[in-house]
């Protein structure tokens, strides 16, 4: 509790700070690193010149910081590459130069190919960087369904080591997010080896699925742990209704008993209602949606006091980048990046150098690092 009232009342000064500044602030320019990735997904440092980056149908490499791509890592279990479905984020260990592990997500079919889910792998990283060694599927989202929408599939690693992983509700199955008794529109918090840890909030109770952090979610593609000690998510609403929350264990976050999105094509979902007791709101909601997929913070001072501390969400749908300015845990303002570029963005992480770089979905997706100005 102590750091998060340090983390608000910092957040409130760099609001201020901001509010000054931001109407002569120049803005970060993108600086184009590769070219040529098929509808990357997920990247992640394995040191400050080289990272990983996964691509949907199924494809694992590493790029420099200079534009070399290596060659497809092999080793990966079998991945059903279909709509939304394919290899998606990956996440190197905080120990990654010490024990090379690497965790990855990705749609999991079962033995006859007609239904999937999301699963979760860990693997080592051999030495010359071409395959995946002691690969061990820690977890699989139950159960498995057919379709090809709705995974889900953020890795967040917390600062005590424990694994989160956000998990659609795989679109036709969205009241199961209301029930414990599967995994469906959860976030589930794991040990390193796949075990459940004894403090999750749902140990011990009969019927529930002990893996679970949270629940009533929609379809969560940008996850971070925020500099208040707290896993934050986007999460895509259906038509509006995009939310950012942040999520506090065991807690309801309403899909779709309550939302701020309605029926594609309009008319409301189940009761047409936006709040209920019991059922935590979002933080800030983005009616159109935008599509979010991607969250950072700015924690570096790289980008000056203006961008210190604000949180950078990528949207698909109108392609850009958002910037939020928080104060006291809220969202103040946003500000629309990178429009000009006309590109969906995929992934957003701040490096280890303090810069920002992003990914970019399409069969010819880049590489990005905002220039500071």
């Amino acid at each position: 509790m102590k750091q998060y009232l340090v983390w608000i009342l910092s957040s409130a000064l760099g609001a201020l700070g901001a509010n000054a500044q931001v109407a002569g602030a120049q803005q970060p320019q993108p600086d184009i690193l590769v070219k040529g990735l098929e509808h990357p997904w997920g990247l992640s440092f394995i040191d400050t010149q080289r990272l990983l980056v996964s691509e949907r149908p199924g494809r694992l490499r590493v790029v420099t910081l200079q534009g070399q791509v290596g060659p497809a890592i092999t080793g990966l279990p079998p991945i059903q590459a279909a709509g939304q479905g394919g290899l998606l984020d990956v996440l190197a260990d905080s120990q990654f130069t010490s024990n090379r592990m690497l965790y990855f997500c990705y749609t999991e079919p079962d033995a006859t190919g007609r239904l999937n889910s999301t699963a979760l792998a860990s693997a080592r990283l051999s030495e010359d960087e071409r395959r995946l060694d002691k690969v061990q599927v820690l977890f699989s989202q139950q159960p498995k369904l057919s379709g090809s929408a709705h995974f889900g599939c953020r890795i967040v690693e917390s600062p005590d080591g424990k694994l989160f992983l956000t998990l659609g509700d795989r679109f036709h199955h969205m009241q199961d997010a209301q029930t414990l008794d599967n995994h469906l529109g959860k976030v589930v918090r794991l040990n390193k080896d796949g075990s459940v840890p004894a403090d999750n909030p749902l140990v011990g109770r009969a019927g529930v699925m002990p893996e679970i952090w949270s629940w009533g979610h929609r379809n969560m593609q940008g996850a971070a742990w925020g500099p208040d000690g707290a896993l934050w998510t986007t999460e895509h609403g259906p038509q509006g209704g995009d939310e950012l929350n942040r999520l506090l264990p065991g807690q309801n976050y309403g899909w779709p008993v309550i939302t701020y999105g309605e029926q594609y094509g309009g008319g409301p979902i189940g009761q047409g209602i936006q709040a209920k007791a019991g059922m935590v709101q979002p933080l800030h909601q983005w009616t159109p949606s935008m599509a979010p997929s991607g969250l950072a913070f700015v924690t570096s001072a790289q980008y000056g006091p203006v961008w210190q501390g604000s949180l950078l969400v990528g949207s698909l749908k109108f392609r850009y980048l958002a910037r939020l300015e928080l104060q006291g845990g809220q969202v103040l303002r946003e500000e629309k990046l990178l429009q000009q570029l006309n590109e969906r963005i995929r992934a957003v992480r701040q490096g280890p150098d303090g810069l920002i770089y992003l990914l970019t979905d399409s069969p010819q997706g880049m590489l990005l690092r905002l220039r500071p100005r």
